[in-house]
C-alpha cells in the first residue's frame, strides 16, 4: 500500500486546520525572511555603522619618544584618537615625549580606536634637605647624598657656633633638579666683638689691631683725601663701634698720597 499518497493530503490538511503554510509558503516565507535579513545587514553596514562593519583595521603608529604634538598627528593621519593621557616623571626622556602607549605599536585596530599615552615630566626632582643646625661639613655630604652639590657658602652672623648652617638657598623642601646647587648659609657665630676704630692707622697697624681682638682685615681701596695722612686708614666698614662675630673681616679705605 502506497502510504506516502495517502499521509500527504492528511499533512497538507492538517496544516490548513492549523494554520500553518504549505510548503511552498513556507519556502516563499523562508525567502522573504532572508532577503529581509540581508537587506537590514546592508543598510546597517552602509548607513548605520558603516566604519566598524565594512572599514579593513589599521596598525596603530609606534609614537614612544615623540612628543604630543607629533603623537597627536601621528594618531589622526592613522585613522586613530588619542585617549586618557598621562604624565610620570622620567630620568632620560624630554619632558612632553611619549614614554609608553595602548595599545602597542603595530596592533591591528579597527579605525577611530582611542589609544592611552603616557607622557614624560622629566626626571624627578629632589627636594633640598632640611641642612639648619648641621656641620657645614655634614651639610655638604647630605647634599651629595640627596643627588645635589653646593653651589656657594654664604656667612652670616648669628646667635649659634661658628660653621653651623643657619639657611639655606632655596630653602628646605624646594624640589630641583638632580645635580642643581644648593647654598649654604653657614654662622660665623654671634657679633659679641666691638669693632675698633682704625682711623689714622696704617694698613699693618689695622691689621695687627683686628687679630688682637679675634677679627680679620677684609678689601683695602685707596682714596684721595685732601687732609688725611697718606697711607692711613680714612674709612671703615663695619663702622668702629658696632659688635661683629669673631672672624668677621673689616674693610678699610686708605688715604692716597695727593699729586702736587
Amino acid at each position: 500500500m502506497n502510504w506516502t499518497g495517502w499521509l500527504e493530503p492528511l499533512t497538507a490538511r492538517l496544516r490548513r486546520l492549523a494554520g500553518l503554510p504549505t510548503r511552498g509558503k513556507l519556502v516563499v516565507s523562508l525567502i522573504s525572511f532572508g532577503g529581509a535579513f540581508v537587506l537590514g545587514y546592508a543598510v546597517a553596514a552602509l548607513v548605520l555603522f558603516p566604519a566598524p562593519i565594512l572599514a579593513s583595521n589599521v596598525p596603530v603608529p609606534r609614537l614612544l619618544g615623540m612628543d604630543r604634538s607629533a603623537a597627536l598627528e601621528a594618531l589622526a593621519n592613522a585613522g586613530l584618537a588619542v585617549g586618557d593621557t598621562q604624565t610620570t616623571a622620567h630620568p632620560e626622556a624630554a619632558p612632553d615625549a611619549v614614554v609608553w602607549q595602548d595599545p602597542p605599536a603595530g596592533m591591528a585596530v579597527p579605525p577611530r580606536t582611542t589609544v592611552d599615552v603616557t607622557l614624560s615630566g622629566g626626571p624627578q626632582r629632589v627636594p633640598v634637605p632640611d641642612l639648619v643646625g648641621y656641620d657645614a661639613a655634614l651639610a655638604g655630604q647630605l647634599i651629595a647624598a640627596a643627588g645635589l652639590r653646593v653651589r656657594a657658602i654664604d656667612s652670616t652672623q648669628a646667635p649659634v657656633p661658628h660653621g653651623v648652617v643657619v639657611n639655606t638657598r632655596p630653602p628646605a623642601g624646594s624640589t630641583l633638579l638632580p645635580g642643581n646647587g644648593v647654598t649654604l648659609v653657614v654662622s660665623v657665630g654671634a657679633p659679641t666683638i666691638t669693632v675698633p676704630n682704625l682711623a689714622g692707622l696704617s694698613e699693618i697697624e689695622a691689621q695687627i689691631v683686628l687679630e688682637q681682638v679675634n677679627l680679620l682685615l677684609g678689601t683695602s681701596v685707596r682714596r684721595t683725601h685732601q687732609v688725611a695722612e697718606p697711607g692711613t686708614v680714612i674709612d671703615q666698614r663695619p663702622a668702629a663701634g658696632t659688635l661683629a662675630a669673631p672672624g668677621t673681616a673689616i674693610n678699610i679705605t686708605i688715604a692716597r698720597r695727593r699729586t702736587p
